[in-house]
């Protein structure tokens, strides 16, 4: 197989949303004196758990927050706008993004991004990480009108990027959205490693990564080595 593009996840594969909301958290908590009336680690543990990893939207989140512990003098509208604004500011990448991102762009392989979420804070997101610069195309499900794992978005996405299913990888966390979704319009899927699902489900990928730098290992080989 000779590849000619390379399609990532960002929440879960590019970007380490767990530790990047965690860190956002605690910061809103110092910031906002109307969160304070319950314990940092109280209203910490439970935000992460109304989140479910970021598969329930932060509106819901945060009124059952409010509603749960009475908070008063805040609402949720004004803490949803907090975390839309400051959320970027506390990105954390996963290792070796950059540098992997870049060697496959410098190898003349495509690169693209399809991500479900709101366009402009996820776009937000990749700018943080310093990162946007480097897709060919970026596609997220608000701006697109699709979301994975509808095989829409990924044909969308291969098309804009000029490229076959079959010459195209598609790298994710999700066993669904990701890997199953990609693998049914052809591509081939990389699991990159998810404990939330590592002992849940079957996850029948291509190959499976712990480290981003693994996949340097599907670029063609430089002309010296040719």
């Amino acid at each position: 197989m000779s590849v000619q593009a390379i399609l990532f996840d960002l929440d879960g594969t590019l970007l380490d949303r767990d530790s990047s909301l965690l860190s956002f958290i605690h910061n809103q908590y110092e910031r906002i004196s109307a969160l304070q009336t319950v314990a940092c680690d109280v209203l910490v543990n439970r935000f992460l758990a109304l989140d479910q990893h970021g598969y329930v939207w932060k509106d819901k989140v945060y009124q059952q927050l409010i509603e749960e512990f009475s908070l008063s003098d805040i609402n949720g509208a004004t803490l949803l706008q907090d975390y839309l604004s400051h959320f970027p500011r506390h990105c954390v990448p996963f290792p070796n993004l950059i540098p992997t991102l870049t060697q496959i762009k410098a190898a003349g392989v495509k690169l693209g991004l399809i991500s479900n979420g709101y366009g402009d804070f996820q776009f937000a997101n990749l700018q943080a990480l310093c990162i946007d610069h480097l897709f060919d195309e970026i596609l997220i499900s608000e701006w697109e009108e699709l979301r994975k794992p509808d095989p829409a978005i990924f044909q969308r996405a291969l098309k804009k990027l000029g490229v076959k299913a079959d010459s195209a990888l598609f790298v994710g966390d999700h066993p669904e959205n990701d890997v199953r979704a990609s693998r049914a319009v052809g591509m081939k899927a990389i699991w990159k490693r998810n404990e939330l699902f590592d002992q849940e489900v079957e996850v029948e990928a291509d190959a499976c990564i712990d480290d981003l730098s693994e996949m340097l290992r599907w670029l063609p080989p430089s002309p010296r080595q040719a």
